[in-house]
């Protein structure tokens, strides 16, 4: 029996060691305890940060952080990133504007929870997340993440999406501009440690909501750069 209740204790504790553990940088009272609980619900755990204590996401190993997208936002991204055990951070960002979003893109803001908060939109941003915070990765998994895509269509014409997540297969974006399904377009973009790359691919779908899916060129030797990108980010 003492054996038991002992590998009980120790299997316990080993899983409290190696829970994903995301920061919570700054966020109203409120906010802060909804998105905990978000967390919560898929076992990660959460560590409430302050300004004073933004020196923390640079000397201590934290799997995301959610941060209010305002002014501040870039130095303290920054600052976990130059820190070698968070240079893959996952950046959730709390409210802004989507140029507040686009302003952060090259540090690689990985989604964003809209003010104000509903609790079934941010549980559902966590869900679709769940598995870059926890390093459970499927053999095709998809990064969210939020950057600013240029869009050439083949019959011409040059736009602007936000990406929402990404993979070595293709892309899902929002756009005001309504692009038909099997329609062929090149997408050009940058991320993090990731300079500008461009990728020939088609519309897979599009939803009522302004999203639509890019299936890139199996054909198109530059997708090699990206997913060299995407191992890269995984394995860190």
């Amino acid at each position: 029996m003492a054996t038991l209740e002992s590998n009980a204790l120790a299997q316990s504790a080993a899983h409290r060691k190696t829970a994903a553990c995301v920061a919570l940088f700054d966020l109203p009272d409120t906010s802060g305890s909804l998105v905990a609980d978000c967390f919560r619900q898929f076992g990660i755990e959460t560590s409430v940060l302050s300004q004073q204590d933004a020196f923390r996401l640079h000397t201590e190993k934290f799997d995301a952080c959610v941060l209010p997208l305002g002014p501040a936002a870039g130095s303290i991204i920054e600052l976990a990133r130059a820190s070698s055990s968070n240079s893959r951070i996952v950046i959730f960002g709390l409210g802004g504007t989507l140029q507040d979003a686009m302003r952060y893109s090259k540090l690689c803001v990985n989604a964003v929870f809209d003010e104000p908060l509903e609790r079934s939109a941010a549980l559902k941003l966590v869900r679709s997340s769940r598995t870059l915070v926890m390093h459970e990765f499927r053999r095709y998994v998809r990064i969210p993440v939020m950057t600013e895509v240029a869009i050439t269509p083949l019959d011409g014409g040059r736009f602007t999406a936000t990406s929402k997540d990404i993979s070595c297969g293709g892309m899902s974006l929002k756009s005001g501009h309504a692009l038909e399904p099997g329609s062929g377009l090149e997408v050009s973009f940058s991320l993090l440690t990731l300079p500008r790359v461009s990728i020939r691919g088609h519309v897979a779908w599009r939803k009522p909501d302004k999203t639509f899916g890019i299936k890139f060129d199996a054909t198109d030797d530059r997708r090699r750069r990206l997913k060299e990108w995407i191992i890269g980010y995984l394995d860190n």
